[in-house]
């Protein structure tokens, strides 16, 4: 069930909301109302240390010297976490890994970090969403 409320915003803030619905093609402003409310529990769920799932990925040059062998040995270690992962070849030199993760927010946090922290770690991002809530 839908249930209506009104939000007053200051002009310049509304202009930059409407610029914001337009770059991202919401049909209309509820939509991206409800995405960033969304957003926002999912990031509460993270800093409170809850259940979550998210998405680690890593671009690097495989050339580099035991860079493959640090990445898979530190997924040994948190092999508990991790749900699932796929390489991908992105050309003769570079590599993506896609690790999918789920656990607490802290230990999936560290993974992360420690994986991006890898020296020939090119990019690393961590995509985080929520096992919890009602968030549909």
């Amino acid at each position: 069930m839908l249930k209506r409320f009104t939000v007053s915003l200051e002009d310049d803030l509304l202009d930059e909301f409407d610029n914001y619905i337009k770059l991202r093609q919401y049909n209309n402003r509820s939509e991206a109302v409800r995405d960033l409310i969304r957003k926002s529990l999912v990031m509460q769920e993270w800093e409170a240390g809850k259940e979550v799932i998210g998405v680690i990925s890593l671009v690097y040059d495989h050339h580099h010297y035991q860079l493959q062998e640090r990445i898979t040995e530190l997924q040994h270690d948190f092999h508990h976490h991790i749900v699932s992962s796929t390489h991908i070849h992105m050309d003769h030199d570079n590599c993506l890994e896609v690790i999918i993760v789920r656990g607490k927010a802290k230990k999936i946090k560290d993974l992360a970090e420690k994986l991006m922290a890898i020296r020939g770690v090119k990019d690393g991002n961590l995509g985080m969403s929520s096992t919890g809530g009602d968030l549909c």
